[in-house]
């Protein structure tokens, strides 16, 4: 019995993607449709499963240009599940903990208890504050390091330096992103990782233009930051993170 296939807007709308998505997918080789006699395109299991595979790994915040590499790479979609499950796992732990200090709460106060200034600075941390920090979150999170670590003329110029924001923005979401995939796999000295800390670098260098003293004040700002429970869970960089990283750089 042949296969069921699907068409475009079927295949978009059972896997919660657009059309046009299908389509960015296809320009971009990651995918290729199969074409019936009169040359439309058709989705049967083997391109499911590879857009499912794209699809993942798009979700975990991935670039096309990454998940194209990653796809050549391991390929199988046996090991997309298998990072995919890892990250997921990950998600669960801190989704039950925060489910848990929910809970622990409703009891206390159920109980007749009041909250205590501790059990509400740990509920809002642990459950509130995960989403990502907007522009001026994060200018109100950086401006006091950036004044303690430089001085008001060497702040000054690096305002100065012309950068497109947008894109410099995107590309750190992708970096960091991939650092997380390839966290879950555990190895900090694969030639994958070894890639990512390379270009890692250079986006690094975009900001500081190679200059170690600037790079090195940089650093003490994230690092303060992270340091700071009440700014730290609104970072898109923890410790974990820098430490992966710097682990792959040191087999640069």
């Amino acid at each position: 019995m042949s296969q069921r296939h699907l068409s475009p807007a079927e295949a978009a709308r059972r896997l919660g993607v657009s059309v046009k998505a299908l389509r960015v997918y296809e320009s971009h080789g990651l995918v290729a449709p199969l074409r019936t006699a009169a040359d439309w395109r058709t989705y049967g299991p083997d391109e499911i499963a590879r857009l499912h595979q794209v699809v993942a790994l798009k979700r975990l915040g991935l670039s096309l240009a990454r998940i194209g590499q990653l796809l050549k790479d391991a390929g199988s979609l046996d090991q997309v599940l298998d990072l995919q499950e890892r990250v997921l796992a990950r998600e669960s732990v801190r989704v039950g903990k925060a489910l848990a200090i929910v809970r622990a709460a409703r009891a206390k106060l159920a109980g007749g208890s009041a909250l205590s200034i501790e059990d509400l600075t740990t509920l809002t941390k642990e459950t509130t504050m995960t989403g990502k920090a907007s522009d001026d979150e994060m200018k109100a999170i950086f401006d006091p390091p950036a004044q303690k670590h430089f001085t008001p003329e060497e702040n000054a110029m690096l305002r100065q330096r012309s950068f497109d924001q947008a894109e410099v923005s995107r590309n750190w979401e992708s970096l960091i992103a991939e650092a997380k995939t390839l966290m879950a796999k555990g190895d900090p000295y694969s030639p994958a990782a070894r890639d990512l800390a390379r270009r890692w670098q250079a986006q690094v260098k975009l900001f500081t233009q190679g200059d170690a003293e600037v790079d090195r004040k940089v650093l003490g700002m994230w690092k303060d930051a992270m340091a700071n429970p009440a700014t730290a869970p609104k970072l898109p960089l923890n410790p974990e993170i820098f430490a992966f990283v710097q682990k792959a750089a040191s087999k640069l």
